[in-house]
């Protein structure tokens, strides 16, 4: 009689998206973005910052709020020369002066934050992406920061960090990334959020251009890691 081995219980490994999302919150802590005072707020953010950092966004909101025009109405009728030299600090201002009234027009035309609200996901979107001058990163910024879709957002930090770990290519295209997330975690829209923040905070102090694995919470798994 063959005597048959003992099956031996393999420790379950942790889903490895999820396992550096927690790594990277245990590292840096909650991150709380978008910092904006409304929805609207993180829309017209999402559209400046295309392109620029945050701190050329936050001037050129700062502006905007300065001149009492950080609104729909305001924005939309400004005139455009007027526009442009409040966002200025954004860079490509005349184009982005043009693409925030656009914007701005169709927030009105839409019934402003409760009408985009009551608006399905999939539908809102493919309108976001019509408009002139809004990719899909900036639509799904909006979706998700504005109006909590769980809908993750894709950026060269995503893309340079993942490629890195050896879990993602460099050369995927935007949407083969947004399903790689959308099939490793859970369809919630704080979690998105929360992790699109900590890869935005982990590309700024470790996984740069040119990395600085000293220190780094994902040195242990990165395939790319110089530690």
């Amino acid at each position: 009689m063959i005597q048959k081995k003992p099956i031996q219980n393999e420790p379950i490994q942790p889903e490895p998206t999820m396992e550096i999302y927690r790594l990277l919150f245990d590292a840096y802590g909650p991150c709380h973005w978008w910092p904006a005072e409304n929805p609207f707020e993180v829309m017209i953010g999402a559209l400046l910052t295309q392109n620029t950092n945050w701190q050329n966004v936050e001037k050129a909101i700062s502006n905007l709020k300065s001149a009492d025009m950080l609104s729909a109405d305001a924005i939309a009728a400004c005139e455009l020369s007027r526009l442009e030299t409040l966002i200025r600090p954004s860079g490509y201002f005349r184009q982005k002066a043009s693409r925030l009234k656009t914007l701005c027009r169709f927030y009105l035309q839409h019934g402003e934050m409760d009408g985009l609200t009551g608006m399905d996901t999939t539908s809102l979107r493919q309108d976001l992406l019509s408009l002139n001058g809004v990719g899909p990163e900036t639509a799904d910024s909006i979706l998700l920061y504005a109006l909590d879709r769980p809908i993750f957002v894709i950026d060269a930090y995503t893309r340079r960090i993942f490629a890195r770990l050896g879990l993602t290519s460099t050369e995927a295209a935007y949407y083969e990334l947004q399903d790689y997330f959308s099939s490793h975690l859970p369809s919630d829209a704080r979690l998105f959020n929360e992790y699109h923040a900590l890869i935005v905070v982990h590309a700024k102090q470790h996984c740069r251009l040119h990395a600085d694995c000293a220190g780094c919470p994902l040195g242990q798994i990165c395939s790319a890691s110089q530690i």
